[in-house]
């Protein structure tokens, strides 16, 4: 069986790839840790319900963002 060889190079994935990739990791990081946090200060507020809902994917999307645009901008220095 012949042996294959690549570049060492390859299909890398172009800097506007790699942008939208730690976008996406950061947004789902700060959506994880947005539900953390903004689940147990709603409760401790005594939140329930819709109200618990609605704030909750607020701050979740929020964070989620924010953490993404950081994410974002940190692998973009790094192209």
């Amino acid at each position: 069986m012949p042996i294959q060889t690549t570049s060492v190079r390859g299909n890398a994935p172009s800097c506007f790839d790699r942008v939208k990739m730690g976008f996406t990791m950061g947004f789902c990081i700060g959506l994880a840790a947005g539900g953390l946090f903004s689940g147990f200060s709603a409760l401790r507020y005594g939140l329930r319900g819709k109200e618990l809902i609605s704030n909750m994917g607020k701050i979740m999307l929020q964070s989620g963002g924010t953490f993404g645009v950081f994410m974002a901008i940190g692998t973009g220095i790094r192209c």
